[in-house]
């Protein structure tokens, strides 16, 4: 999952939050290098990504993508399945998503620390609202070249967008089927960690 779906499973309080974006940054062993809560929400991120790799749904999911493109399928899918949080995110959540993703921002303001490149992309990520901008399509086209940028062989995700696009209406259905799965497995793995 990308940034939105981790955010939203990762917890209400502050530090949840952070860990569940820290899961992203923080490589390695743990073992109180952060408070407790943080280094739940990385924990919590992390099994996160374990449950979705292996999940068969997903995996369904990047079958859809052409021989060629499967290298890159799992970035793709994690970047459609968060526009189809955004764009649905009354099905999902109580609070609506303009009032997350400001509380989102604002705790990321606040911490002093924040880790490697979070620290650099955090306030790009607030001024261009990229948690809220993910409801709209067209703007997978932006997020996609940016990811394109961070990668070795950037080609693999050219076109990625058009296969996005066509493949729309079963990926939906794919995220309609995968995400109250990965809610119930996020909210059991929480409560076992904060007992």
């Amino acid at each position: 999952m990308n940034y939105l779906a981790h955010l939203h499973l990762g917890g209400s309080q502050p530090g949840e939050l952070l860990g569940s974006l820290y899961g992203d940054f923080v490589k390695g062993p743990l073992q109180g290098r952060w408070p407790a809560d943080i280094e739940a929400g990385i924990r919590l991120h992390r099994q996160i990504d374990v449950f979705t790799d292996s999940h068969p749904v997903v995996l369904q999911a990047k079958q859809r993508f052409p021989k060629e493109r499967r290298r890159y399928a799992g970035i793709l899918v994690d970047l459609f399945f968060d526009h189809c949080l955004a764009a649905n995110w009354t099905d999902y959540a109580d609070v609506p998503l303009d009032d997350f993703t400001t509380r989102v921002y604002r705790i990321l303001h606040e911490e002093a620390e924040l880790p490697g490149t979070l620290a650099l992309i955090a306030p790009r990520m607030a001024a261009q609202d990229w948690l809220g901008s993910y409801r709209e399509f067209a703007v997978m086209e932006q997020v996609v070249a940016g990811m394109s940028r961070r990668l070795s062989r950037p080609e693999g995700l050219v076109g990625g967008v058009t296969e996005l696009e066509r493949l729309y209406v079963p990926l939906q259905q794919d995220f309609e089927e995968f995400y109250p799965q990965l809610q119930a497995f996020a909210k059991g793995r929480a409560a076992l960690d904060n007992p």
